[in-house]
């Protein structure tokens, strides 16, 4: 899949810091983009699955 790819600017609640000092982003910010991205995001409200490379 080719997406283009636009800069959305980030607002509060689009992400927290893991305790490593990762930025996870949340579902908030997902929906925002609009697409998956099939990287096994922790929030991703499109239901991807890493393992089986499946979405719900």
């Amino acid at each position: 899949m080719s997406f283009l790819k636009k800069r959305i600017p980030l607002e509060e609640g689009d992400y927290y810091l893991t305790p490593e000092g990762y930025r996870c982003f949340t579902e908030q910010y997902h929906l925002k983009r609009g697409y998956c991205c099939e990287s096994g995001c922790r929030h991703c409200p499109y239901g991807y699955n890493k393992k089986t490379n499946s979405q719900k």
